[in-house]
């Protein structure tokens, strides 16, 4: 580790030295929470003390403890969907307790989130971790009258995507890519159906959502930027229940049930859509697109004894869309593009509790992502079909333990194998194209991680990790060398099984929470992370032409180095939250494409890219208010995100070789959600966001070649799209408040782009051959035009529903 690297290690470790002090005379207090119908432990139960206004969650195996001053305490245990319960305790020695809790009959069983602890923004150790509330998710309007994981993460401090149609995320000013978006532990590649629209996450079966900006835990490797972590909620149930939706865009279907009483118990969500005759009434430009979804969620608890739980966990989505052409292949004819996507993962989690305070957990993952683009050949029924893949297998073995209350840790393993396919191109009946089939790539990644949460005195609280990783990329692979033209002038073979290279770093990960009273804290973070998958693109958002490419001798892995700084405050009994974190991160090897680039089938793609240094900062604020019936959250952001390359030859610099903005750079952000809940019956939700224009890319003059103007780009991303803008409304509507009614309903009414905002997502230029909008561009041989994928307010209406 050089002397960069452990500086901020060695920082915290001194800052949090010097304000150790020894504790006094505290009781240990302990206790388990068990479901009251299964018997089994109480994962996330929220236990609250009413003296200290503090507390906690339990952890996998149901228990939570701290210590206390001797006294008198009132205990409230509570968990989303169970009846809380309300205990006092007399602290005068150590005290173990044990309590159930029972179900409770659900309104609607929307969506659990993570069971979330009062003061967890000023207890926790770790920056930069946002956790969305169940009622906090429900409450969003949407864009097509459903909740969506995605959306309503862009409403939160730091988080951002490329538009009204993006398939992915920007955290603090990264790329899509740079996130790794875990779904049960299997990774995600493309999260979003329908251009963007919707997330692929089946909404009724999910169970926590964390992200993480900063402070990354070490048992996450393998993204720069962020890790979402997005769980499926386990079957624990004891009778048949049934739950769903029916909308105009989507519809929802989810059964829970036990197969063998206390043994085996299934869950399976699914959801499906078929939107071909609404898409233009959202817009014109879709009039000739067809489009439909469906993904799967399945997951099966079984519980062989007391000391083990055993899930498997299936998921399968589709996407299945066509539309005008939007991206041209040589030789090809075709006015269309139809894309098909397939993602099918599996997850085997098998959790062996030793007592009270030690489990091991072993997991095994496998996920295919198969991204496919057909192009009808015009006027024949010979298709072409474009075909890349990513099979990836983990293997995860972790052992966690918690000896006393100021102490817990975990270290484990990890193994990991990744084939990319590169690309084939099937021409079908066409004799005009011939087939192409690159190379696929392995490669092997070995990570040994730990991770230590320590509470050195009560205002002080550390969490340390350190990842190693060793990755290898290895055969068949051709590495080719070039003279300074681009012309290949030596190849040399590897064979398959052999190695090409090797990387080997490490990560420290370092996490500090001072506080400054029970309600206030200031945290600081460091993160070192390496990337050694990325994908290629030079549009604002990927299609599925893009490249997914394994680090190898040309391409090195990506590296970010984070820190962060941050103050927390509650008020209001915790039910007011202020936050204001500051974040710098420093990265190295980004990559990008050179001028001009095209990916498609490129054999030899290190001779498309170039890879450079980014650099990303800002501050965020943001307030919550959680309780009462007028709640929400407002937060604002300023950022910055900037990219530097370095070429000696000329024709492939970029901008230059000086600094410029990324596509994610956007200055000024702001999100605000008020909801009211003024009674049992009706709720409604707005939602207004506003940002800085995403850059693009203007041309600097044009030339003349052959008669034809040609734009000359010099610059990227030296312009800006105008301020982005967006006022959504939801309502919710319930009359059956029985408590003992089996079949519960509501209604949800939404308006997404109330007053009609065309937002452009991008800016394009056409060739003038008239004196068409002279007025507009005067004598410009060149015309720029905004293209705006909605240009009127989006109206839906779902029936939700749950029977039990």
């Amino acid at each position: 580790m050089n002397l960069k690297t452990s500086f901020p290690v060695l920082f915290f470790v001194l800052l949090s030295g010097t304000l150790l002090y020894g504790q006094g005379e505290d009781k240990l207090f302990s206790i388990t929470v068990f479901d009251g119908n299964t018997g089994n432990p109480l994962e996330n139960a929220n236990v609250y003390i009413q003296e200290c206004n503090c507390g906690g969650i339990t952890d996998r195996n149901g228990n939570y403890s701290r210590s206390l001053p001797t006294g008198q305490y009132r205990i409230t245990v509570s968990y989303t969907g169970y009846e809380s319960t309300d205990l006092e305790v007399d602290l005068t020695a150590d005290v173990s307790l044990e309590t159930q809790l029972l179900q409770r009959v659900e309104q609607l069983s929307e969506v659990f989130l993570s069971a979330k602890q009062k003061n967890e923004n000023v207890e926790l150790p770790q920056m930069g971790v946002l956790r969305l509330q169940s009622q906090d998710l429900i409450k969003v309007p949407s864009g097509l009258g459903e909740y969506d994981v995605l959306r309503s993460m862009t409403l939160l401090p730091g988080v951002n995507n490329a538009g009204e149609v993006s398939n992915g995320l920007s955290i603090r000013g990264g790329s899509l890519d740079q996130n790794l978006i875990l779904y049960d532990h299997a990774p995600i590649y493309n999260p979003t159906h329908l251009f963007g629209l919707f997330s692929v996450f089946t909404p009724d079966v999910l169970s926590n959502i964390d992200l993480y900006r900063a402070n990354i835990p070490a048992r996450y490797g393998g993204r720069t930027a962020s890790v979402l972590d997005v769980g499926v909620k386990k079957p624990y149930v004891d009778k048949f229940k049934l739950s769903g939706g029916v909308g105009l865009v989507s519809s929802r279907l989810a059964i829970e049930t036990p197969l063998i009483k206390d043994k085996l118990n299934l869950m399976v969500g699914t959801r499906a859509s078929f939107t071909d005759f609404l898409l233009p009434i959202f817009s014109k430009r879709l009039k000739d697109t067809k489009a439909k979804f469906y993904d799967t969620t399945l997951k099966l608890l079984w519980l062989p004894n007391p000391d083990d739980q055993i899930f498997l966990t299936g998921f399968f989505s589709k996407d299945i869309y066509e539309l005008e052409l939007i991206s041209q292949i040589e030789n090809i004819n075709s006015d269309k593009n139809r894309y098909d996507f397939m993602a099918l993962n599996g997850t085997l989690n098998w959790l062996h509790t030793f007592n009270e305070k030690a489990s091991l957990r072993s997991i095994l993952v496998s996920s295919n992502y198969v991204p496919k683009n057909i192009l009808p050949i015009t006027g024949s029924s010979d298709e072409i079909e474009y075909r890349s893949k990513i099979n990836y297998l983990s293997f995860i073995s972790e052992y966690a333990n918690k000896p006393k209350s100021t102490l817990d840790y975990y270290l484990g393993l990890q193994a990991k194998k990744y084939l990319v396919g590169q690309g084939t191109l099937d021409p079908g009946g066409s004799n005009s194209v011939l087939p192409v089939a690159l190379h696929d790539e392995n490669s092997y990644e070995l990570s040994a991680y730990s991770n230590v949460n320590w509470q050195l005195a009560p205002p002080v609280t550390l969490s340390l990790g350190l990842r190693f990783n060793h990755y290898v990329f290895g055969g068949p692979y051709t590495f080719s060398t070039y003279d300074d033209q681009g012309n290949i002038v030596s190849a040399e073979e590897f064979e398959k099984g052999s190695k090409v290279i090797d990387y080997n770093n490490l990560e420290p990960r370092v996490g500090a929470n001072i506080k400054l009273g029970e309600r206030t804290s200031v945290k600081l973070s460091y993160a070192q992370v390496n990337q050694y998958l990325q994908n290629v693109y030079n549009s604002t958002t990927p299609l599925p032409t893009s490249r997914w490419k394994s680090s190898d001798r040309y391409i090195k892995p990506q590296q970010s180095q984070s820190y962060g700084l941050g103050f927390f405050h509650n008020s209001a009994d915790n039910s007011v939250e202020l936050g204001v974190e500051g974040y710098y991160r420093d990265s190295q090897n980004d990559l990008t494409y050179k001028p001009g680039a095209d990916f498609f089938l490129e054999e030899f793609l290190e001779q498309k890219v170039v890879q450079g240094k980014g650099k990303a900062y800002g501050v965020e604020f943001s307030l919550k208010k959680t309780g009462g019936k007028v709640n929400g959250w407002l937060n604002y952001t300023w950022a910055r995100s900037f990219v530097r390359t370095y070429n000696e030859n000329l024709a492939d610099r970029i901008n230059n070789n000086d600094w410029f903005p990324s596509d994610f750079d956007r200055p000024h952000i702001f999100n605000g959600t008020v909801n009211f809940e003024s009674n049992p019956y009706n709720k409604w939700s707005l939602n207004f966001t506003a940002q800085t224009g995403r850059p693009y890319t203007t041309a600097n003059g044009f030339v003349v070649v052959d008669d034809i103007e040609v734009p000359v780009y010099l610059e990227r991303n030296n312009s800006r799209l105008p301020v982005y803008h967006r006022l959504d409304f939801s309502w919710r509507i319930s009359y059956n408040q029985k408590k003992n009614k089996r079949w519960k309903n509501h209604w949800v009414f939404t308006i997404y782009n109330l007053y009609a905002r065309k937002n452009p997502f991008n800016i394009y230029y056409q060739q003038r051959t008239s004196n068409e909008n002279a007025e507009i561009f005067s004598n410009s041989p060149l015309g720029a035009y905004e293209l705006s994928v909605l240009n009127s307010p989006l109206f839906a209406i779902t029936y939700n529903f749950v029977f039990q």
